[in-house]
């Protein structure tokens, strides 16, 4: 039933609706247009660490009983929002589904409004029309849908996640897309090449020509939680494995160019590549609980609370204000001290050190 003028008056505020009158008028949007003053790449965003799936690989099914699964609260988001208009995108995924999440829309919404493109990764289980109209009408521009393989039996490492959902997944955003005559949100694959299952991967360009996908991202395990799941990754050191992956990949991206698509991968060499593939220097990674790290490898929920104390936690949102953390002297040094090729601990044998992407 209709709420009373007196509930409305004591509903607590919306924060992103607070936060949303801050949104510059046309001619702060012109003047940005000139001065072009967005230092970040990127931020990636955990809306939520919540997931349906329980692929073998990740440390979420791994480390159930530590797990912290939780959504991001709304007041941490809207506490983004001073690093948002100094960001060119916001990538809503990290530890879990982001459309989860009961607000995700809202989100997109809050950070088109800070001026970012949005894009995000799913698994697909979540998506029916409703939602995937509310996505093409989000102004998001991408969302990839995850895969380890093309087909159920390739797929079969990512449990709980069936081939066929995420097929009638793409499918349903596809449609709808068509239906309101929208461009987007254009569909990627972002597709995790497992050792021992790279002849699932051969079949990619007929994939995407099936599913009318663009562009396929292609990359490998880049943090094995078991020793077993080593097996699974592709190590600087293994050349002749890593050889035969990327003759297989050469191939299959030069079928789908034929096609007008692109399949874009990345495997590690034998030396550093004096870079970080995370782009570290140009972006960062903001968990559930608000914490600011570099990336998403250094701050893995699957620890109790006092874990949020790590050294790679450089401020807590909404406490700290969003912005100052990513000035901070230790922030910077973080990030040049990995850029000047002096690679702080937790990156010294990161695979993102060894990878470029093709």
């Amino acid at each position: 039933m209709p709420r009373t003028d007196r509930e409305k008056r004591t509903q607590a505020p919306d924060p992103l609706a607070e936060t949303a009158r801050r949104r510059p008028g046309w001619w702060g949007r012109l003047r940005e247009r000139w001065t072009d003053d967005r230092p970040l790449q990127h931020i990636q965003v955990e809306v939520t660490s919540h997931c349906p799936g329980a692929c073998c690989y990740c440390p979420r099914a791994i480390h159930a009983g530590t797990w912290r699964a939780r959504h991001m609260a709304d007041s941490t988001f809207a506490a983004l929002w001073p690093l948002m208009r100094r960001s060119r995108r916001i990538h809503l995924q990290g530890w879990g589904e982001p459309l989860l999440h009961p607000r995700f829309l809202d989100y997109v919404a809050l950070a088109r409004d800070a001026g970012c493109a949005v894009s995000s990764t799913t698994c697909g289980l979540r998506m029916d029309e409703a939602l995937a109209e509310g996505i093409v009408r989000s102004g998001m521009d991408i969302l990839a849908f995850s895969l380890a393989g093309t087909d159920e039996a390739g797929n079969a490492a990512r449990r709980h996640v069936p081939f066929a959902r995420v097929e009638q997944a793409v499918a349903c955003l596809q449609t709808v897309r068509r239906r309101l005559r929208r461009d987007g949100p254009r569909v990627h694959l972002a597709y995790l090449l497992l050792a021992g299952n790279e002849e699932s991967a051969r079949r990619l360009p007929e994939l995407m020509r099936e599913w009318d996908v663009p562009v396929c991202v292609v990359s490998t395990l880049d943090m094995p939680v078991l020793p077993e799941h080593r097996r699974l990754a592709f190590a600087p050191e293994e050349t002749e494995k890593i050889a035969a992956a990327r003759a297989l990949l050469e191939e299959i991206a030069v079928r789908a160019a034929a096609d007008g698509r692109r399949i874009r991968y990345g495997l590690p060499q034998a030396r550093p590549i004096h870079a970080c593939r995370e782009a570290i220097d140009k972006s960062c990674y903001v968990d559930a609980d608000g914490c600011i790290s570099p990336c998403i490898y250094v701050n893995v929920p699957c620890a109790q609370p006092s874990a949020t104390a790590s050294p790679w936690v450089f401020g807590r949102l909404p406490h700290d204000d969003a912005l100052d953390v990513w000035q901070r002297p230790e922030f910077a040094d973080f990030r040049g001290d990995l850029s000047h090729d002096a690679p702080p601990p937790p990156c010294l044998r990161c695979p993102k050190r060894y990878e470029s992407f093709v």
